[in-house]
């Protein structure tokens, strides 16, 4: 009977659970998005300054 007494606990564990709001939801959103376009913008701009300079070199 572990399998419903697990299942019975994790139930009452999800109650107390208290989720974030819409508005939350929306702007840690939008910072992960805005983050992970900036840090793509800075490693498309070191592989192309590596790039140039290796092209140079060689």
């Amino acid at each position: 009977m572990k399998v419903i007494n697990f299942f019975k606990e994790s139930a009452a564990e999800l109650k107390k659970v208290v989720w974030p709001s819409k508005d939350d939801v929306f702007s840690s959103t939008k910072v992960v998005l805005i983050s992970t376009v900036v840090i793509a913008v800075i490693l498309g701009l070191f592989d192309y300054l590596f790039t140039s300079g290796m092209n140079l070199v060689f």
